[in-house]
C-alpha cells in the first residue's frame, strides 16, 4: 500500500515541480594510508559483522546532466570521509558500511524514482544528497514518510531548511543565506547600487532573495534583477538590461559548466564601470575567470583556504586517489556528510533509527575538513565558515586562484531561522 501511495506521490510531485520551475565530538580515528575505497557502488560486500548489523546509506547525486561535475566531487568526498571517520574499518558500532549510488541526472521526477527505489528495494538507513536544489526538494517528504535521516549535499535552496523543512533533514551544506551574508559583506554598503544575476530555479531565485535582503540591511539598493534559464548559453539580452541599469556592482549567482563570465567580459561590463562580485565557483569555472582577477567576493572551499589536520588529510589523499587532482567545491561537503553520519551513529551505539537520531543529531557539532560544523537544533542547517576572498594570479596555475582575507566565522554568517 505504501508503494501504490508512493507512485501517486511522485506523480504529484513532479507535477508540482515543474509547474514551480524548479529543478558534539567527533571520530578521532586515525585514518590508514593504504590503497583508497573502491568507488563501486558498494563500499564493502554486504556481510554483517559478528555484532549483526550492516548501516546502508543511499547517496543520489547528479552523476550525469548539468550538474555532473558537482556529484562527482560529492561522491568523491563521501567515500574519503567514509574512511577517515571510520579509520579505514568502513564499520562504525560494530557495523559495517554499505553505500548504494543512485544518479538524479538532475531531474527531480528520477530523483523521486531512485530515492524510492533506495528506500523500498534496498532498505537504506540514511538518504544523502542531492547536487540540484530541484531533486532535493522532490525527494524530502521521501524522508518524511519513511522515518530516514537525509543529510543534505550540496543543495543550497533556504526552502530546504526552511518552508519545506521536516525534523529528519539535516543539512551539511550551507544554504543560499550564509552565501548571502558572506556576498552582501564584501560589497554592500549604503547608498551602493547593485544588480544581481542568477539562473531561472530555486537556486538562483533562493540566492537572490537572501543576498537582496542582507545587502539591504547594510543599506544598498537593487536596481535590476535578472534571470536566465539553468541551460542558457547565450545571457546578452540580460546583461544588456544590467549595463542600462548603470549598477555598482552585478552579483552573480550560478552554478553549472554554462557559466556566463565569457560574455561578461565580452561585453564590457567592467569597463562599464561595474565592477563584478560572486562566490568563487569550482576549478573549471575558475578557469573562465581569467578577466575577473582583482575581483573580491566569497568562496565556500577552495583547498587552500582551511587550515586543519582534516583539510591536510583530505588533500593529501586525494591527490593519491585522483591523479594528482586536489579536492573541489564539493567535495569537502560530501567528507562532511560522512562525518555527521558516522559521527551520529557512533552516539547512538550504531542506531540508524531516524527518530533516534533527531534528538542526537540536534546542535550535534563535528570535525571537516572546513573545520567544526554544528547542526542548529532549530532548522538542523550546519552552521559553519565560509571564506572572504579576492582573486589573484598565482605562479603556476592557470586561473585566478582564490586567496584568503579572512575566515568568516559561523556566527557572522549565521542565516535567519526560516522554518
Amino acid at each position: 500500500m505504501k508503494k501504490f501511495w508512493y507512485l501517486f506521490m511522485m506523480a504529484f510531485l513532479v507535477v508540482v515541480l515543474a509547474a514551480c520551475g524548479g529543478e558534539q565530538s567527533s571520530s578521532t580515528n586515525t585514518p590508514p594510508k593504504d590503497e583508497g575505497t573502491s568507488t563501486e557502488t558498494e563500499t564493502e560486500d554486504t556481510e554483517v559483522t559478528e555484532s549483526g548489523g550492516t548501516i546502508k546509506i543511499g547517496v543520489l547525486a547528479s552523476l550525469s546532466g548539468a550538474l555532473e561535475s558537482y556529484g562527482k566531487q560529492t561522491q568523491k568526498g563521501f567515500e574519503l570521509g567514509l574512511e577517515y571517520a571510520t579509520g579505514g574499518t568502513m564499520e562504525v558500532a560494530g557495523k559495517k558500511i554499505e553505500v548504494v549510488y543512485e544518479d538524479t541526472e538532475t531531474k527531480p521526477e528520477v530523483a523521486v524514482q531512485k530515492a524510492t527505489k533506495l528506500l523500498e528495494d534496498d532498505q537504506v538507513d540514511f538518504l544523502v544528497g542531492s547536487s540540484s536544489s530541484g531533486d532535493t526538494l522532490a525527494v524530502l517528504p521521501l524522508a518524511e514518510e519513511y522515518e530516514k535521516i537525509m543529510v543534505v549535499e550540496p543543495a543550497v535552496a533556504d526552502s530546504i531548511t526552511g518552508s519545506e523543512f521536516n525534523e529528519f533533514i539535516f543539512r551539511t551544506a550551507r544554504n543560499s543565506s550564509q552565501d548571502a551574508y558572506a556576498a552582501a559583506a564584501a560589497i554592500a554598503g549604503e547608498g551602493v547600487k547593485i544588480a544581481t544575476f542568477a539562473p531561472d530555479y530555486s537556486f538562483g531565485w533562493d540566492g537572490v532573495a537572501a543576498f537582496k535582503n542582507a545587502a539591504l540591511e547594510l543599506g544598498a539598493e537593487i536596481v535590476a534583477e535578472e534571470y536566465a534559464p539553468a541551460d542558457a548559453t547565450d545571457f546578452t539580452s540580460n546583461l544588456q538590461k544590467i549595463i542600462d541599469a548603470k549598477p555598482d556592482y552585478l552579483f552573480v549567482v550560478w552554478a553549472g559548466a554554462n557559466s556566463p563570465w565569457g560574455q561578461i567580459s565580452d561585453m564590457k561590463l567592467q569597463e562599464n564601470g561595474i565592477k563584478i562580485s560572486t562566490g568563487a565557483p569550482d576549478i573549471p569555472a575558475l578557469m573562465t575567470m581569467g578577466q575577473l582577477v582583482g575581483m573580491e567576493g566569497f568562496s565556500v572551499y577552495y583547498h587552500t583556504l582551511p587550515d586543519n589536520p582534516i583539510n591536510d588529510w583530505l588533500v593529501e589523499e586525494h591527490k593519491k586517489r585522483h591523479n594528482g587532482e586536489v579536492p573541489d567545491l564539493f567535495t569537502p561537503g560530501g567528507f562532511a556528510a560522512a562525518m555527521a553520519i558516522v559521527t551520529a551513529l557512533e552516539k547512538s551505539g550504531g542506531d540508524a533509527d531516524g527518530n533516534t537520531l533527531i534528538p542526537i543529531m540536534e546542535g550535534m557539532s563535528f570535525e571537516t575538513p572546513k573545520g567544526t560544523m554544528t547542526f542548529r537544533p532549530e532548522d538542523h542547517q550546519a552552521l559553519q565558515p565560509l571564506y572572504s576572498v579576492t582573486l589573484e594570479e598565482v605562479e603556476g596555475f592557470d586561473y585566478p586562484v582564490p586567496v584568503l582575507i579572512r575566515e568568516l566565522s559561523p556566527e557572522e554568517t549565521e542565516p535567519p531561522i526560516m522554518n
